[in-house]
């Protein structure tokens, strides 16, 4: 059966780990649907992996929408997530129908960056069909507000208000989040508060589900790799057997290890 939110939904309730991979074409969609990669993610990572840009900025709701509907020809069996891109949510209008074009191309659910300020927006688009997954931390289309790519939610007061914007968004009607260079511990705190499945990446071993950029889990890394990313092409014969050893180590508990995440 091809997973949906209600599998993912049902996963967390069972504390059962699922994995999420970045995905931009069909035939790597094929090969993590026979790896057993439970969700894919269209990330506007591509922006730097495939097009060679220092930050995902640049990245137009026209290459979403492309990269998507690749994507979607390539899938029988994940769940799709497609990002929006920088400014395509700026109003509420522009969220709606930037997330019905990326719906349209195959999608199953659009990821938008942010925090309890999306509140209004999440509700808008679960009226309209819309299943939102929000990502919070590190926003990597805020970088230029963060003065660089820093983890977010060390402090008491930020931590907190991390949990707070989560029930929020809950509330609101969010599907799932996202949590990107959040300490371990307030991502634990986090994944307990909500109902909803909570996908991590540098965020440590407590989320729902795990993410990784595609090229970093195969060691194509620009410049020095992230703390969290690892490379699974190293000591295998193929690529396939890279995405499977991701998958059994994200639902063993084997990844992420301590070094991959940030303390308190």
């Amino acid at each position: 059966m091809p997973v949906s939110l209600t599998t993912l939904r049902d996963l967390k309730q069972r504390g059962e780990k699922f994995a999420m991979i970045t995905c931009y074409d069909a035939i790597f969609a094929q090969a993590m649907n026979q790896s057993g990669v439970e969700c894919l993610l269209i990330g506007d990572s591509l922006g730097m992996v495939l097009q060679g840009h220092d930050s995902t900025l640049p990245v137009s709701m026209a290459d979403m929408v492309y990269h998507t509907h690749c994507v979607a020809r390539g899938n029988s069996q994940s769940f799709i997530v497609a990002d929006m891109p920088f400014m395509s949510y700026a109003t509420v209008n522009d969220a709606l129908k930037n997330a019905g074009d990326l719906m349209q191309a195959g999608a199953h659910a659009v990821k938008l960056e942010g925090g309890g300020w999306l509140a209004d927006t999440v509700t808008q688009m679960a009226r309209c069909g819309i299943p939102a997954c929000v990502h919070m931390g590190l926003t990597p289309q805020s970088v230029n507000v963060f003065g660089g790519y820093k983890v977010q939610g060390r402090s008491a007061e930020a931590a907190a208000k991390m949990v707070e914007d989560a029930r929020r968004l809950e509330q609101a009607g969010a599907a799932l989040l996202l949590l990107e260079c959040v300490p371990t511990p307030v991502a634990k705190q986090v994944t307990e508060a909500v109902g909803i499945p909570v996908i991590g990446i540098g965020a440590g071993p407590h989320c729902d589900g795990q993410v990784l950029v595609l090229h970093d889990l195969l060691g194509m890394y620009q410049g020095k790799p992230a703390r969290f990313a690892k490379n699974y092409l190293q000591g295998r014969d193929s690529v396939k057997d890279a995405l499977t050893a991701y998958v059994q180590e994200v639902k063993s508990g084997a990844y992420p290890a301590p070094e991959h995440g940030f303390s308190q």
